[in-house]
């Protein structure tokens, strides 16, 4: 992933995040949280795979725009959860290639859904507390 290999600071949130850490659910999309979406590494990173930042306008939201770019969507928050460089701290690094994947935690993605608590929501709060039980007991287990 081009964004890792600049150092560009980001995480994997969302039901994606939570379908790497094993949670049976099905999402459309990527959703990513960038710490500064203005910072010229994420530019870079984006140019070369033919992909480009477009800033939100009075009625659009940021986005990923370009070949490619289709799955990924920008995330500015997440409800119920504190800002970016709180959340970071609570990401689990999933290999990927040679480097590792910040993805946030299920714990805090199932806080931020309860939060949320919209309609879809609502459907996979019951899923991702019972992923959530299933890796604590595996957890368990293994001893750590």
């Amino acid at each position: 992933m081009n964004l890792l290999k600049h150092k560009v600071r980001f995480m994997v949130v969302g039901l994606s995040a939570a379908t790497l850490q094993g949670a049976p659910v099905v999402t459309q999309d990527i959703d990513l949280w960038f710490e500064n979406l203005g910072e010229p590494k994420m530019s870079q990173a984006l140019r070369e795979v033919g992909a480009a930042y477009v800033p939100p306008s009075i009625n659009n939201p940021p986005m990923l725009a370009g070949e490619g770019a289709e799955l990924f969507d920008i995330v500015i928050r997440m409800d119920g959860l504190g800002g970016f460089a709180d959340e970071i701290k609570h990401c689990v690094h999933i290999p990927l290639g040679r480097q590792k994947l910040k993805v946030l935690s299920l714990e805090r993605i199932l806080a931020s859904k309860i939060a949320t608590n919209r309609a879809k929501d609502q459907l996979t709060i019951p899923v991702l507390r019972d992923a959530l039980a299933t890796t604590r007991s595996a957890r368990l287990r293994r001893g750590h």
